[in-house]
């Protein structure tokens, strides 16, 4: 996100709660409780925001960990694509005889 997301979010953000506190205005509470409401509203939203943001978070579903699983995949990919067919069949070997293993132990 660019500073200038940042901003016009706050911006608007800031624009929202104002337009709440007069919405509220007109359909007739007085201005204390319309100032309560809207910063109850507006808290409110903060919350689960924070909440969504901290489940991301806990579930590694950041942008920064998807890049790098997309660049760690990316890397394996070329190094496979330069390996020679030899080494692509002893890895095979490797891969299978490891599986054998994990199974032998599992039993």
């Amino acid at each position: 996100m660019r500073r200038i997301d940042a901003i016009g979010i706050s911006i608007g953000i800031f624009a929202a709660g104002g337009i709440l506190y007069l919405v509220l205005q007109i359909v007739g509470i007085n201005s204390t409780n319309s100032g309560i409401w809207t910063q109850a509203i507006l808290v409110g939203g903060l919350v689960v925001w924070l909440l969504t943001y901290l489940l991301r978070v806990t579930n590694s579903d950041m942008t920064y960990n998807q890049q790098l699983k997309d660049y760690e995949e990316a890397v394996l990919q070329k190094r496979l694509e330069e390996m020679t067919p030899e080494e692509l069949a002893q890895l095979q070997a490797e891969v299978e005889q490891e599986k054998a293993d994990k199974t032998n132990k599992q039993e």
